[in-house]
């Protein structure tokens, strides 16, 4: 068996994949030819298994070589990772988390507590960003995050889940909207007006249009805007209606002519989960942001996850 790989090896082999051409997968590695040839067949002796298919238009890979690039792939982005890491520790940064989180979190929890985490921790810097759960909680299971805020609670157990709050999705429209009178409405009865909405951006987006594709139904948005406030002013001027976080809507009903009208669907209320690998395994000034999230929920706020007590 041959020797052991390096970094080369696995940028060769995500290059290889990406140009499906070895010549190309080599001058992208400043490699000469030969030598990339070489890399690839001792590669190919180490895991004892053909990594390309070889022909006369180029070469492609095998079942293995695609297994092989996606785990290199994984190993590349955690080195750039840690080049970045290690350049903050240089200049004088001592600790550096990742944060993914839903639109609500995002605009409406979290703000205030990261405000006095940084100020306490002046050698900690955050990367704060929206995604929507699913890849929230795939970042955080690849090492890609160090924590994320999802919507809704899914066994993995490669993931450990701290209760975290309510996100409650709302409707609201112009304060003379026919819907404005309505006690209570289903998602699936907006669906004939025009929407207002964050740009694409946003979590909350892609969110609201795969519910409208459940009921087969298709989302109309009359507009995308950039934040929360532009909005609520758009519905105010009867450009269409909109779903956001009921916090949200509570803060800017005082500004605006608008109504905010509960819908009754499930999907409607959703329980906010802190994601980590492992919260024993974090570092102390990111075990310290959780305490810092959890402490932060009003008492009459605070959700249990499944299955505990």
């Amino acid at each position: 068996m041959a020797g052991h790989f390096d970094l080369t090896d696995l940028q060769l082999i995500v290059h290889i994949g990406d140009r499906q051409s070895l010549t190309r997968a080599a001058e992208k590695t400043h490699l000469s030819l030969p030598a990339a040839s070489t890399r690839i067949k001792n590669l190919e002796e180490h895991f004892g298994t053909q990594l390309l298919y070889r022909t006369s238009q180029g070469v492609t890979l095998t079942p293995s070589g695609e297994a092989l690039t996606r785990h290199a792939r994984t190993v590349m982005r955690q080195v750039e990772q840690l080049r970045g890491d290690m350049q903050e520790f240089a200049r004088g940064v001592k600790g550096h988390v990742r944060v993914l989180a839903n639109t609500t979190a995002m605009t409406e929890f979290m703000p205030a507590v990261l405000g006095k985490f940084l100020a306490a921790h002046p050698d900690v810097n955050v990367e704060l960003r929206e995604r929507l759960s699913y890849l929230i909680m795939r970042a955080v299971a690849e090492g890609s995050a160090d924590l994320g805020i999802v919507a809704g609670y899914t066994a993995d157990p490669k993931l450990e889940f701290i209760p975290y709050r309510k996100d409650r999705l709302v409707l609201v429209a112009a304060s003379g909207h026919p819907l404005a009178k309505e006690s209570a409405v289903a998602f699936a009865d907006t669906l004939n007006n025009d929407y207002v909405g964050l740009s694409e951006w946003s979590a909350i987006h892609p969110f609201l249009v795969q519910a409208a594709e459940a009921l087969g139904r298709t989302f109309k948005f009359r507009i995308e805007v950039g934040n929360f406030d532009a909005v609520c002013r758009m519905i105010e001027r009867g450009v269409g209606i909109g779903v956001i976080p009921e916090s949200v809507a509570q803060r800017f009903v005082r500004v605006h002519k608008i109504s905010i009208v509960p819908l009754t669907d499930e999907w409607a209320i959703r329980k906010l989960q802190i994601c980590v690998r492992s919260r024993e395994a974090l570092p102390a000034f990111a075990r310290e942001l959780v305490d810092m999230l959890v402490a932060d929920v009003p008492e009459d706020e605070r959700e249990e996850t499944p299955g505990t007590s």
